[in-house]
């Protein structure tokens, strides 16, 4: 074989440069790990609201990559074609969630993993990452955060509310603070001692304090 036959390409050549078998194995499977990772990203979802369509985007993605890739490993022209023309694709598209990014690459990944014939790496590779991701990502935190919204009038009573908030909880951290004229307004995060929120009826009585508003809160970051 000399070089220009490695480049030599045609349209009717590259008809069975794949084997129907080859293209039925990888997809199936793609389409089953694939399942296997959005069932997986349905039940760690933990976001404000749930996308069907991105789940749906999981399956498609791990199949797609994979048949982009035995398309790629049979022919060697097209492959450098195929670097020309993914470079010029862009996504706009904003994630948010950033564990969203984890099952993207995931399924990219074992689109990759299965055309190039790494079976068993990408079953179990795919097992044990759905496992870490079902034990870590539900894993429930021991402490339930909670945001104070307090307003009070002046500085003695801003330092009075605080100071009862660092008797009544275990943890008092100020995340913001607002100063207007006759107001301040301030927002804590705080741990609880007890499931108990009375204490929030005592600090809304305080002298100086106009009120003071208790809030779940998740640990993240919703913008």
């Amino acid at each position: 074989m000399t070089f220009q036959d490695i480049f030599k390409s045609s349209f009717l050549e590259n008809i069975a440069s794949v084997s129907l078998l080859d293209m039925s194995i990888a997809l199936v499977l793609a389409f089953g790990i694939g399942l296997f990772i959005f069932l997986v990203y349905k039940r760690t979802f933990s976001g404000v609201m749930y996308s069907s369509s991105f789940g749906v985007t999981l399956v498609a993605l791990t199949m797609i990559t994979a048949m982009v890739i035995l398309a790629v490993t049979s022919n060697v022209v097209l492959s450098l074609g195929m670097v020309g023309a993914l470079s010029i694709v862009r996504f706009r598209t904003a994630i948010k969630e950033p564990l969203d990014i984890a099952f993207l690459f995931w399924s990219i990944a074992v689109g990759i993993v299965l055309a190039a014939g790494m079976i068993p790496l990408a079953v179990i590779g795919s097992v044990v990452i759905g496992l870490i991701l079902l034990v870590f990502v539900n894993r429930k935190s021991h402490f339930n955060p909670y945001i104070v919204v307090l307003q009070c009038a002046d500085s003695q009573s801003e330092a009075r509310a605080k100071a009862f908030l660092e008797q009544a909880v275990n943890r008092c951290v100020l995340k913001s603070k607002t100063v207007q004229r006759d107001l301040v307004e301030l927002n804590l995060e705080i741990r609880l001692r007890e499931d108990d929120t009375g204490f929030i009826n005592d600090l809304a009585g305080i002298e100086g304090v106009h009120s003071a508003v208790l809030v779940s809160y998740n640990g993240d970051y919703m913008g």
